[in-house]
């Protein structure tokens, strides 16, 4: 590797998109928490060893299409050219701060693209709306009123289509558990617009962090995940790079 590349890349503002993982963070309620068993000891085995049991979709993590859509690519299908790639930051923040059940409209895909330019295809897009913050209150982050029902924000439906079939964007990534909202995930019965993006065959990456420490475009994004075979996804590390 060239002096010039390693000098370029440690100049580079670096920030870890990841939670960290232990058994007390928000999950779904199909995964039980996270378990770590010891298995050796450096005092009786010379070395200290663990088997940890956790969820395929726990902490920040990696959806590939098969984990909604049967016969759609599995997790290794997914190359790394795929998970390294620009980033679009789209921020709802604010309007999440009025409005938790706050959906991403079309108007403010406009809005970026009037101040940012075009959303590149093969890009990563991904939704800022600082849900983050709420990560060690599970019950803040699930945020569950009196109605049964989850209140958090999300994407619509119509915002996916635009960035699938008129932008082409290879992944989307979001702070919240789902990628529906939580008003929308009650009003449909269904995670209408998950199903629709991994059936699409493109992958997300969910319980994203730190999205209110990045530019709105400029940063290069990546994404790693152990190499495991025939599964949906799971627990990645990702980071971001940016001038």
């Amino acid at each position: 590797m060239s002096k010039n590349l390693i000098d370029k890349i440690n100049n580079l503002n670096k920030v870890s998109l990841s939670h960290q993982v232990h058994s007390d963070i928000p999950r779904f309620e199909a995964f039980d928490r996270l378990s770590i068993k010891e298995v050796a000891n450096i005092e009786d085995h010379g070395f200290w060893g663990n088997e940890i049991t956790i969820g395929s979709q726990y902490g920040t993590h990696i959806d590939a299409p098969n984990h909604f859509s049967k016969g759609r690519r599995k997790l290794l299908d997914i190359k790394f050219e795929e998970r390294i790639l620009p980033l679009y930051v789209i921020d709802i923040s604010k309007k999440v701060c009025d409005n938790e059940d706050y959906e991403v409209s079309l108007e403010d895909i406009e809005d970026f693209e009037k101040e940012h330019g075009k959303i590149a295809e093969k890009s990563f897009v991904a939704l800022r709306s600082d849900w983050s913050k709420r990560f060690s209150d599970p019950l803040a982050f699930v945020n569950k009123g009196s109605d049964g029902i989850e209140h958090t924000p999300g994407w619509s439906l119509e915002v996916l289509k635009f960035l699938n079939e008129k932008r082409n964007v290879t992944a989307i990534g979001h702070e919240t558990l789902n990628t529906d909202s939580g008003v929308a995930f009650d009003k449909n019965k269904a995670l209408e617009g998950e199903f629709y993006w991994l059936d699409s065959d493109k992958y997300q990456v969910e319980l994203l962090n730190n999205l209110d420490k990045l530019p709105a475009t400029g940063a290069l994004i990546i994404i790693s995940f152990s190499q495991i075979k025939d599964i949906s996804g799971f627990n990645c590390e990702v980071n971001a790079l940016f001038e």
